[in-house]
């Protein structure tokens, strides 16, 4: 097992606290766009999808009791892939523009 010692110098707690969620959030977008860049489907959990699409909970919910938005899932647990809430969008922008 490789371990790595990072030493921290001139940076106070509150600096630091305020640079790590900000550098952890742009590694989890470049992920994610690695992954769809790659292929594979990304599939946004409902937290994840109002906050992509700027709605609230009850407006995904009626999208998609309505068919507006398709979502899978397991159990309790609703999933939306984002690729198609893309194409959804970009299909609308496109009717709107005519």
């Amino acid at each position: 097992m490789i371990t790595k010692t990072i030493q921290i110098q001139e940076i106070t707690v509150d600096e630091l606290a305020d640079k790590v969620p900000d550098k952890l959030l742009l590694k989890k977008e470049d992920y994610l766009d690695q992954l769809s860049i790659n292929g594979i489907d990304v599939y946004l959990t409902r937290e994840e999808t109002v906050d992509f699409l700027k709605i609230n909970f009850s407006t995904l919910n009626r999208w998609t009791n309505k068919g507006y938005i398709k979502s899978c899932g397991i159990g309790y647990r609703r999933y939306y892939n984002k690729k198609e809430i893309i194409d959804l969008l970009k299909k609308n922008e496109l009717k709107y523009k005519s």
